[in-house]
């Protein structure tokens, strides 16, 4: 019983653990990507060009280890870019290079999708 505690604790920590700063780019015509599918790796970039994960700051070379350590337990898996809407592309772009460099191919970004009327 006190494990199961413990493992709803966290999973609700890891479900509020989203940078509320980023404020995410609106394509209402954009497909809907299922992203809680558990081995989505969830990388966010603030407007500042900040990467974080579960608001952690990490700095691009603690990115590629993590990114490589989990391709190497899991082999390929999708990761998705929640980037503000007012960084630059330049740093967008360093989190897709380094999956492409480490063999990630499936990389998506979030944004809102308005609902249609």
């Amino acid at each position: 019983v006190f494990q199961l505690i413990i493992f709803f604790i966290v999973a609700i920590t890891i479900q509020k653990d989203f940078n509320p700063e980023i404020l995410l780019p609106h394509a209402p015509d954009s497909p809907i990507i299922e992203g809680d599918k558990p081995r989505t790796f969830i990388v966010e970039v603030d407007r500042r060009g900040w990467i974080t994960i579960g608001r952690a700051v990490l700095s691009e070379s603690h990115l590629r280890k993590m990114i490589r350590g989990r391709f190497n337990k899991y082999g390929e898996f999708p990761v998705l870019i929640r980037g503000d809407w007012r960084t630059q592309h330049r740093h967008v772009r360093r989190i897709m290079d380094i999956c492409s460099e480490e063999g990630i191919w499936r990389v998506s970004f979030v944004a809102i999708q308005e609902k249609k009327t």
